[in-house]
């Protein structure tokens, strides 16, 4: 859920309607939750059935996600904390990286990462490619070095065939980089209940969690989480509308790492809410451990409101429609 808007970088029409949208919505007519949904009037659009991508590159980035030579220790993977079978996030609220060492944040899920408008928590990147770059040869978390690790991956026959029948410079960098890019592109899930609904089928979520998505929209939670990622399109503070308790978000300055403006401390990307309902615990600094606290958090600090127990649990039921797995919508 997010609150009034402070900034926004370039985010199409949502960045200006966002806010008309909720004030709309906090003005409809109850009944009309019982209804399928006007698509052109919702905040919220269903993801495309695919993005595309090259099948070979894509499959051969498959196999690199779960590749520990990519590692300058030979021991992680993509995958050692971006779990796909446990929606592509994980389930600590610190990541173990190289040697043991944790990660600063907690690790988002790399499910529909691909429509994130930009990369990481402080959006230091503005691309999948870049993020990926990054993510290799940082030292806490990876600690590959690149020309090592084109290296290893170039010895491997089987890599050297694939990659060579893919793609016509072979293995190096730019085409391991695009290769993982392009297995991610494929990690969406737009067979959720609620795209469901969003393509027309009213039968696809129940009578409480229409109920809950117009609580959603009513309390203006859409302000922050909306189009096709219901968020991961803006920045925001955290806190916006009271002081944090003490300790949340210690040691993350947010933007302010990447812009050096005093405005951009606590300002972090506003995360998508899809699978949100299985990608606990919450939250930069995971200080939310179940999806109850993480509304009731952002109820008080992002919305300055308070909210029914019922409304509360309303919402809750609405989040859990936007859960799926990745693969095509029939």
């Amino acid at each position: 859920m997010g609150a009034p808007l402070v900034r926004l970088p370039s985010l199409g029409p949502w960045s200006l309607r966002a806010v008309a949208l909720f004030a709309a919505a906090a003005l409809a007519p109850a009944a009309r939750a019982a209804a399928g949904p006007a698509l052109g009037e919702e905040p919220i659009k269903p993801l495309p059935l695919s993005l595309h991508q090259d099948p070979a590159r894509a499959a051969i980035g498959q196999r690199l996600f779960a590749d520990t030579r990519l590692s300058g220790n030979r021991q992680l993977s993509c995958a050692s904390c971006h779990d796909l079978a446990r929606n592509g996030a994980d389930t600590r609220a610190r990541s173990a990286g190289i040697k043991g060492r944790l990660t600063a944040l907690n690790t988002p899920t790399v499910f529909n990462a691909a429509f994130n408008f930009k990369q990481f928590w402080d959006g230091r990147a503005d691309t999948l490619e870049r993020q990926i770059e990054i993510v290799v040869a940082d030292p806490v978390e990876m600690g590959g070095h690149w020309p090592e690790v084109v290296a290893r991956i170039g010895a491997d026959p089987a890599y050297r065939r694939a990659f060579g029948a893919a793609y016509r410079a072979g293995v190096s960098q730019a085409t391991i980089v695009d290769a993982l890019a392009s297995f991610e592109r494929t990690l969406i899930t737009p067979a959720s209940r609620f795209d469901r609904y969003l393509r027309g089928d009213a039968r696809a979520i129940s009578s409480a969690e229409k109920a809950g998505y117009a609580k959603f929209k009513q309390y203006g939670c859409v302000a922050c989480h909306q189009g096709v990622n219901v968020g991961g399109n803006m920045f925001q503070k955290f806190g916006v509308m009271g002081a944090l308790p003490p300790g949340a978000g210690a040691g993350a300055p947010g933007r302010f790492g990447v812009t050096g403006l005093a405005e951009d401390r606590q300002v972090f990307k506003v995360p998508s809410l899809r699978n949100v309902a299985d990608t606990a615990p919450y939250f930069h600094d995971a200080s939310a451990a179940t999806l109850d606290a993480a509304v009731d958090a952002m109820f008080t600090y992002q919305l300055g409101r308070r909210g029914s127990k019922e409304d509360k649990a309303a919402i809750i039921l609405f989040l859990r429609t936007l859960s799926g797995k990745p693969g095509t919508a029939p």
